[in-house]
């Protein structure tokens, strides 16, 4: 991520240049397409809790602080209003399944999918804010940048993620997964 175009990006839509917006778009939409995935489990979902994102973030470009990288900033938008969307929907309670598999041969897609259902199985029981957690880890992020993407300390997140990770095993033994020690 280049902090360095964002900040001009950034810095260009403060003076009226909206189109400089598309540029980040574009930068950044398959990343917080993905996060957004992994924390409602719906492709649709998952592309209107971006868009809301992006929305969210260029109504707010007055409020971001050029002294912290735009990408966090942005990637904490897309975490919150990800895990708004969840709320809503589970007062809903309206939860529906995406059960895809990017396999060709039907023996393999029907693995594929058994796996995915178990996994997904799994991750539906986590509570939004631990799938959050999880998502932010396994896009490669430190314990210190998701404390500044979710206003935790670090000790917090490494607490917090190690309880995430034991319950989706936890969770994952349940549904048959292997042990994993």
């Amino acid at each position: 991520m280049d902090d360095h175009k964002d900040l001009e990006a950034v810095e260009r839509c403060r003076r009226g240049e909206s189109g400089a917006f598309e540029e980040i778009i574009l930068r950044y939409q398959n990343v917080v397409m993905s996060l957004a995935y992994r924390i409602v489990r719906n492709n649709e979902d998952a592309r209107d809790v971006a868009q809301a994102a992006f929305v969210k973030a260029y109504a707010s470009l007055d409020s971001f602080d050029p002294r912290h990288k735009f990408f966090s900033w942005l990637y904490r938008i897309a975490v919150n209003e990800s895990l708004n969307f969840v709320d809503r929907r589970n007062r809903r309670n309206t939860l529906v399944p995406d059960w895809t598999a990017a396999a060709s041969d039907p023996e393999e897609k029907l693995a594929f999918s058994e796996l995915n259902g178990k996994i997904d199985k799994a991750l539906r029981r986590l509570q939004p804010a631990q799938r959050a957690l999880l998502a932010l880890s396994v896009d490669g992020f430190s314990y210190r940048e998701i404390g500044r993407i979710l206003d935790l300390s670090e000790d917090k997140v490494r607490s917090k993620l190690f309880s995430a990770r034991a319950k989706l095993r936890q969770f994952l033994g349940q549904d048959g997964w292997p042990a994993h020690e």
